[in-house]
């Protein structure tokens, strides 16, 4: 039976702003290249702080299947 776990997605809409960065628990989120905020899936538990936070309003929490 496949599980589900929630991770955020960043659109490519992304600032690069970095106050996902700076709320992240995890460290889960890097800036990738001064151009856009990249996800680590292995880190990321899907909490919403980012989300929250983001000015743009452009991350969003998904359920995804862990294989």
């Amino acid at each position: 039976m496949n599980k589900t776990k929630k991770i955020a997605y960043v659109d490519t809409e992304c600032v690069s702003c970095g106050a996902c960065v700076r709320v992240c628990p995890l460290g889960a989120i890097i800036i990738h290249r001064g151009i856009t905020a990249v996800v680590d899936e292995k880190k990321c538990v899907g909490c919403g702080k980012c989300a929250k936070e983001c000015p743009a309003g452009v991350i969003t929490i998904m359920e995804v299947v862990k294989a």
